[in-house]
């Protein structure tokens, strides 16, 4: 996938079920020296796992607010204090969910907000995967972070309605 010499420069999503050492591995790697990195910790249990993105500055973080404060050691009541919590403990860049309040992605330089419409829960399981999904899709296809955000928001809302989103 890549060299130190000519490191591999396309995007890799990357999930928080992988071991601590791998991430890390990866995380340090001159081989992805260049990629646009994408993590998610899979579940709040494994939120400490992604420290290695921390301590290296790499990659974009997609984790809900309690994974957010589980990683940055915060208690932000909301999720845009949780991403600012994780970019003073290192993240580059970190996309925070708080369920059916703001969506916060938040990077030294910028920052954006999207607020999902309220909808009647069917399913939440795999919400998370699919903003993540959406939004790299967005992001790869062209469109700018506000208009991703709002996109994978508006995405993960219609999925968690029982919509069929594909």
């Amino acid at each position: 996938m890549g060299s130190a010499a000519d490191p591999y420069g396309g995007t890799i999503a990357l999930d928080g079920n992988l071991t601590t050492a791998l991430l890390a591995e990866i995380a340090a790697s001159p081989l992805f020296a260049a990629a646009d990195l994408r993590i998610a910790p899979a579940s709040p249990g494994k939120a400490d796992r992604l420290k290695a993105f921390l301590e290296s500055g790499r990659g974009t973080l997609y984790v809900n607010r309690e994974e957010a404060n589980l990683l940055s050691g915060c208690n932000a009541p909301d999720a845009g204090g949780a991403a600012r919590c994780l970019l003073k403990a290192g993240a580059e860049r970190c996309i925070v969910t708080d369920g059916v309040g703001e969506a916060v992605d938040l990077s030294a330089t910028n920052c954006y907000r999207a607020t999902p419409p309220l909808v009647e829960p069917k399913r939440v399981t795999g919400a998370g995967d699919t903003l993540m999904a959406v939004h790299i899709a967005a992001e790869l296809q062209g469109m700018g972070r506000g208009e991703a955000l709002m996109h994978a928001t508006q995405s993960a809302a219609r999925y968690v309605a029982g919509e069929d989103i594909s």
